[in-house]
């Protein structure tokens, strides 16, 4: 097969749509696959609808204000903590212990509020203000989207 066949294939691959092509001619074989760029992995098996995710993902789009925090001012009182990462929420570092913080609790800036697992890698999300835990918009192990709202902080 000529280079330039293996160009014509990708382009068609790409324009397409398709997520893989295999092909095997005359002792000659390739396979060509178009990967996704938001990976997911996690230790449990997940059911999901992909319909559902496409619309959080658009609503989170709409919410998502331009700026680089992972904080947003929401009324007057709250803040929001948002996700700056995709992965798996985590309420507490293990099952058996207790959950960084609950509804109402007292937080001080740069206290670890969660975790969120990206890639096998733990990433603690701290508070950047001090104030009082108003809302909790996420559950233990739920996956979440970047710039995702996980909490409402009242300063």
């Amino acid at each position: 097969m000529k280079f330039e066949n293996i160009k014509e294939l990708i382009n068609i691959v790409s324009e397409k749509g398709l997520a893989r092509v295999d092909i095997e001619k005359e002792g000659f074989k390739i396979s060509i696959r178009k990967e996704n760029k938001t990976i997911i992995t996690s230790d449990k098996s997940l059911d999901v609808d992909n319909t559902k995710l496409k619309q959080e993902k658009k609503k989170n789009e709409e919410s998502e204000v331009n700026d680089d925090s992972n904080m947003d001012i929401e009324d007057e009182n709250a803040i929001v903590v948002k996700s700056p990462i995709v992965g798996t929420f985590y309420s507490a570092a293990s099952p058996d212990e207790e959950d960084y913080v609950k509804l109402g609790d007292k937080v001080t800036k740069g206290k670890t509020l969660c975790i969120i697992e990206a890639m096998k890698l733990m990433n603690d999300i701290e508070a950047e203000i001090s104030g009082e835990i108003v809302d909790i918009m996420v559950k233990n192990e739920e996956i979440v989207e970047y710039n995702q709202p996980l909490f409402k902080i009242k300063p």
